[in-house]
């Protein structure tokens, strides 16, 4: 009869520790999942961005988030000029852990740029807090359309 308690406590020690292990793992996933999107209905996260966008960003990108004139067209240098962060640019289709690592570390060729591509964009991680960027982040995409944000939440949780 002791065997088969202490066998019972085994299996039920077992099994608490499984589903702890399997509860941590699925907090942590959400856990990223919500750190990694960023939601542009936080009223507050925006108002900062706005701020941050027109204080670091906008002579670049534009007041409206419209971009530098010819954007698609290659400078007498090589480089193109600023995209605009509206939905006419192509910001939506990146994911936002993307979009935070090309505002912290700039347009890396081989990582977030293509090989052998010189860029104007600036790293950022220097001036801008994780937060900040967020916030910006947050601004920029207030400014899309419903769709356009469907779109780009599930490129970013298909990133994860």
């Amino acid at each position: 009869m002791a065997a088969s308690v202490k066998k019972t406590a085994v299996i039920i020690s077992a099994l608490g520790v499984l589903l702890l292990g399997a509860s941590v793992l699925i907090y942590g996933s959400s856990q990223r999942s919500q750190l990694s999107y960023i939601n542009p209905s936080d009223k507050q996260l925006v108002a900062s961005g706005k701020h941050l966008y027109a204080k670091n960003c906008a002579s670049c990108h534009g007041a409206k988030l419209e971009g530098q004139p010819d954007w698609r067209i290659r400078k007498s240098n090589g480089r193109l000029p600023a995209p605009p962060h509206d939905q006419s640019g192509h910001t939506w289709h990146h994911a936002d852990a993307v979009l935070i690592d090309i505002t912290k570390n700039g347009l890396v060729p081989g990582v977030t740029a293509p090989d052998g591509y010189v860029s104007d964009m600036p790293a950022y991680n220097q001036l801008l807090s994780n937060h900040d960027i967020r916030a910006v982040l947050a601004y920029i995409k207030s400014s899309w359309p419903q769709h356009v944000l469907a779109t780009q939440k599930d490129i970013s949780q298909r990133q994860e």
